[in-house]
């Protein structure tokens, strides 16, 4: 998960969350389950499972034996994947309906992080050191994603131990690369192995709870999600030496073509989510944010209201397709001119975006037909989700328990997931963790990443109280 998301500004949540439980209460003693789900946390955040030049079976094989100790049998514990060190582990406990019965709950999480160094840390942190400090849990992957894996590991052990029988199977698949690479674990098991992976309904990463001042403020459910896709701008002249510079530099050349780029803006288009995403949205924003909310609605045309609320990266990349430069590449010595210069352009496409319209905006906007575009495959558009009354019911009720009356409200993911390959083949596939943030300080692929203690264990029983009651077929068919 790449881009995460913040609910709007939220300094006018507070009052809603006035008698909510503060996240900065003294933690209690942990129970055994507590202690156990943190004992798991440590030990797969302290494996090194970058998605680059890493791998995921350690990982996979560590995460194994936890159920295998718990008493799962081999047979119901798959190891396997595309390459040697890119394993992904899926589990099945078994509820009372049988072989013939309701299709499965599937909890979903990857296994892979992405890079991290520890000369990038602060002095005495390590991304690979499991630390509890000043309330806090730091280390790569503390949030994205080994805080789902830990947490759906867990529950489902805890259910075992505790003699917990479901109304249907819970499966957890734990994959590979979902962060990049060759090797994307959720796709080559929908598409090699889907009868294990089969669902009824599909929990995964990509949204999260919100706290302010200490205390929960809203909760959210990932109902879609935009494309990732890269395109690579070049320049190219003939180069020389460079004691005889001309105009036709390729670095400058790809310069001003990026700044062009960076002064565009593509259309604001809503989609059923993020429509009901921003209406909900307005009812408990400031006014001024919430009158270029409406207005924006209302006529997506709306330069004034597009300005007000594009000053805000979130609502920014929620209201339309946004491409940024991400890498720079060009010359080939220092005493001649630049042959070639190349830009690396990242790309979050809205779900119903084609990949030629997005490139045909980019070459408009670079204004310079010299430079060349490369040409991506197209990407197919993600489907969206929307909530099930079932699913919103389940959350919306376990919210409402454990941090009083806040919104609990369907979001766009801006950055992508696993959660595709179920989606596009029309299983309802959310993602929903109960883990509380707060959204000025998200460090996911950072610098220090760090979650707080409390959250985590919130998360922990959040989640436990949503698989029961998605696992009582009267709940979700």
């Amino acid at each position: 998960m790449l881009a995460r998301t913040r609910v709007v500004a939220l300094t006018s949540f507070v009052a809603l969350a006035a008698f909510a439980p503060c996240l900065s209460a003294q933690q209690a003693p942990l129970t055994p389950a507590q202690q156990y789900a943190r004992e798991v946390y440590k030990e797969i955040i302290e494996y090194n499972s970058v998605n680059i030049g890493g791998g995921t079976t350690d990982i996979a094989n560590a995460v194994a034996k936890r159920f295998r100790d718990a008493g799962f049998p081999e047979s119901d514990i798959f190891l396997g994947g595309v390459q040697a060190n890119k394993h992904n582990v899926v589990v099945r406990y078994h509820g009372s309906g049988g072989p013939n019965g309701p299709k499965p709950l599937l909890l979903l999480a990857h296994l892979d992080v992405v890079e991290a160094l520890k000369a990038d840390w602060s002095a005495g942190m390590d991304p690979f050191k499991f630390l509890e400090k000043d309330g806090y849990f730091y280390g790569r992957g503390i949030i994205d994603d080994k805080a789902q894996v830990a947490i759906f590991s867990s529950i489902v052990i805890q259910m075992k131990k505790d003699g917990y029988v479901p109304d249907r199977d819970i499966v957890v698949a734990f994959t590979a690369d979902e962060e990049g690479g060759c090797c994307n674990g959720a796709r080559w098991l929908f598409s090699n192995h889907r009868d294990l992976v089969d669902a009824s309904v599909v929990l995964n990463e990509g949204a999260m709870g919100f706290i302010r001042n200490g205390r929960p403020v809203a909760n959210t459910i990932e109902a879609t999600q935009k494309v990732v896709g890269g395109f690579t701008v070049t320049a190219k002249n003939r180069g020389g030496h460079s004691s005889l510079p001309r105009p036709d530099n390729a670095i400058y050349q790809l310069s001003a073509g990026l700044m062009k780029l960076a002064d565009y803006k593509f259309p604001v288009i809503f989609n059923d989510i993020s429509r009901a995403y921003f209406e909900n949205t307005a009812k408990i924003e400031t006014p001024e944010i919430a009158g270029a909310i409406r207005a924006l609605l209302k006529n997506p045309n709306d330069a004034k209201a597009d300005a007000i609320l594009a000053r805000d990266p979130l609502y920014n990349s929620m209201l339309r397709t946004t491409c940024v430069a991400t890498m720079l590449k060009g010359g080939h010595a220092s005493n001649a001119l630049p042959q070639t210069a190349e830009a690396g352009i990242n790309c979050r496409m809205l779900p119903e975006a084609r990949t030629s319209d997005v490139r045909a905006a980019i070459v408009k906007a670079l204004g310079d037909t010299a430079l060349e575009v490369s040409t991506p495959a197209e990407r197919e558009p993600r489907a969206s989700a929307a909530v099930v009354p079932e699913v919103l019911r389940a959350v919306e009720g376990i919210t409402k328990e454990m941090w009083g009356n806040i919104p609990v409200i369907q979001i766009m993911q801006g950055g992508g997931t696993d959660a595709l390959s179920w989606r596009n083949a029309g299983i309802p596939a959310y993602g929903v963790s109960g883990l509380m943030v707060d959204p000025d300080d998200l460090r996911l692929h950072g610098r220090d990443e760090r979650i707080p203690v409390k959250s985590f264990y919130d998360g922990l029983e959040f989640t436990k109280r949503l698989a029961k009651t998605l696992t009582t077929v009267k709940t979700v068919p």
